[in-house]
């Protein structure tokens, strides 16, 4: 006998397959300008060309999908996380595509470009504080899904495999189909599941394929999604010995970066995608030759402020 219940979740299950086609395949820019040097190349792939306009929508989906199959989460619960933003922008557009409910635990910082565009897209905000960050949005987020287990599914993506599987599978497949001569992939750290990810399934495909980590130079930093590592609480997704390389990129340097691309690439990006470029960079300046190639997780869309600052 079928269930309301089952017959919910297969109707979620089939939403959400139809879904598929609205994330991942993005395009990969070929940095020829910045990189001008005979022999060395950098690509990166443009991330804010799918559904959620960020990176994030590929951990998104997968977290959503997995919950709907194991029947986790369906109309009548509420997905619960917390995020910096693109993350939670990912999960609320899903959300309203799919019926069910969003609550997001988010710094009282975030950019109100974030803030206009979760509350356009349904998703109800509780708002944690500007002084403790993602860290502190994810011990709010812990004690109301311990408080109310009936009512949410806490996504929880520090923690969850599917953030790190969605890049496994996609992203990764993609840039080594696209590149196979890829030597070198690039990515900074926030949840870390698009370095951890991308990089496990690039050693699989060649294990001389080099995997440079980055992180922000310091605890106080303005590179949005970030984490020093050192100060921060570690994702528990993240894997330290994963990385052949770690650097780090100071927040003027990203800056100084995101000008410079608009200038000589035609691309007005985010800090955190211009941080990416400026590590990815100078591996590439120190090389004779290779092929490195990397991620701009969005574009300037959902940074005003800091946009009118930089030019």
């Amino acid at each position: 006998m079928v269930t309301d219940e089952i017959f919910v979740s297969e109707v979620l299950l089939n939403r959400i397959k139809k879904l598929h086609r609205h994330f991942g395949n993005t395009p990969l820019h070929h940095f020829s300008r910045m990189v001008p040097q005979k022999g060395v190349m950098l690509f990166a792939k443009k991330e804010w060309q799918q559904m959620g306009g960020s990176v994030k929508t590929r951990a998104a989906y997968y977290i959503f999908r997995s919950a709907i199959e194991f029947g986790w989460l369906n109309e009548h619960k509420t997905l619960l996380d917390a995020t910096s933003g693109n993350t939670g922008i990912s999960y609320a557009a899903l959300g309203k595509e799919l019926g069910i409910p969003v609550t997001l635990c988010l710094p009282e910082n975030a950019s109100s470009e974030r803030k206009e565009i979760l509350k356009a897209l349904g998703a109800e905000i509780i708002y944690t504080s500007r002084f403790e960050g993602t860290d502190g949005a994810q011990q709010v987020a812990r004690e109301l899904a311990e408080q109310y287990p009936d009512k949410y599914f806490y996504a929880d993506q520090y923690k969850n495999d599917n953030n790190w599987k969605a890049h496994y599978h996609t992203t990764a497949v993609e840039i080594y189909h696209a590149i196979p001569g890829i030597t070198h992939f690039v990515a900074g750290l926030g949840t870390s599941g698009t370095f951890v990810g991308t990089g496990r399934r690039l050693k699989e495909y060649n294990p001389n394929i080099k995997l440079i980590s980055l992180q922000p130079d310091s605890a106080m930093h303005a590179l949005e999604g970030w984490k020093h590592m050192e100060t921060a609480m570690v994702p528990a997704i993240y894997d330290d010995v994963l990385a052949d390389e770690t650097a780090e990129v100071s927040t003027e340097e990203a800056f100084e970066t995101l000008v410079a691309i608009y200038q000589q690439e035609g691309l007005l990006v985010s800090p955190s995608s211009a941080a990416n470029i400026a590590g990815a960079i100078r591996i590439a300046n120190s090389l004779k030759s290779g092929i490195v190639v990397t991620v701009m997780p969005d574009n300037s869309d959902k940074y005003s402020d800091i946009i009118s600052r930089l030019f």
